[in-house]
């Protein structure tokens, strides 16, 4: 796919879950763009990998964004300066329904999905803001446009993030910092999404075989979410972006 040369020169970029799938695609395409990136994810070995084939200036940092000493660390590698922010780790459910969710479940898919973001687009803000400009954007998913894509706790995270996305772009938009979100279908990443619930299978195992599209490619997610953190999107706020190969007009 291709890039635009030098559209990052000088910007200092984050992204979560850069070591596999979405997020490591999207390292790969802002570095290539000529974007420091500050590199984050919770697996050493995905890290090390990246750094070693991917040419760049990239920045790598080994942390559980739910850790709330996490936003911290990343504050002290990126600087001052911070153009952008790419909230892209995250996990999947079992697909449980609700009778069958786990407190457990519930608490961490919350904790990845939508705390963990939040803290460190809340951590970031403040630098934004001093330079009057900046970009964020967000990992939403297909399930936050539904009910039939993913299991409760899933679906309650990323229709959460919808609605974190549009009203930080309410508050700060004015203020020069923009804030969209992408909501992909499929893609081929490494996150496991078993089914864990029976009724689950049941009740959507018909509609998946009938409505999914294709599977997505990662580096088709990080163009999308590269031109939202670029200035080639500089009047698009507030946006919850379909990358979903149309699954959203079914």
């Amino acid at each position: 796919m291709s890039h635009v040369a030098h559209r990052f020169a000088g910007c200092t970029i984050i992204v979560t879950g850069a070591g596999a799938g979405i997020g490591r695609a999207t390292v790969e395409r802002l570095v290539l763009e000529d974007a420091r990136v500050i590199a984050v994810d919770s697996v050493s070995e995905r890290l090390t990998r990246l750094t070693d084939e991917v040419e760049g200036d990239i920045t790598a940092i080994v942390a559980d964004i739910t850790d709330p000493a996490c936003a911290a660390m990343v504050l002290e590698s990126a600087g001052m300066r911070i153009d952008g922010l790419a909230n892209i780790a995250g996990i999947m459910d079992g697909f449980e329904p609700t009778a069958e969710i786990a407190d457990e479940t519930w608490d961490r898919v919350l904790a990845v999905n939508l705390t963990a973001m939040m803290r460190l687009t809340r951590a970031v803000l403040p630098r934004m803001l001093e330079r009057g400009a900046g970009s964020i954007v967000n990992v939403g998913s297909e399930a936050g446009q539904r009910g039939s894509a993913a299991g409760t706790p899933y679906t309650t995270s990323k229709h959460a993030v919808n609605g974190f996305t549009r009203s930080t772009a309410f508050f700060y938009t004015p203020k020069g910092v923009r804030c969209n979100a992408v909501a992909p279908g499929p893609v081929a990443t490494s996150i496991e999404a078993p089914f864990r619930s029976e009724w689950a299978g049941e009740r959507l195992g018909p509609l998946f075989q009938t409505n999914l599209p294709a599977v997505a490619r990662p580096d088709e997610l990080a163009a999308a979410i590269t031109w939202l953190l670029s200035d080639d999107a500089s009047n698009v706020s507030g946006a919850i972006l379909s990358v979903d190969g149309g699954w959203a007009s079914i």
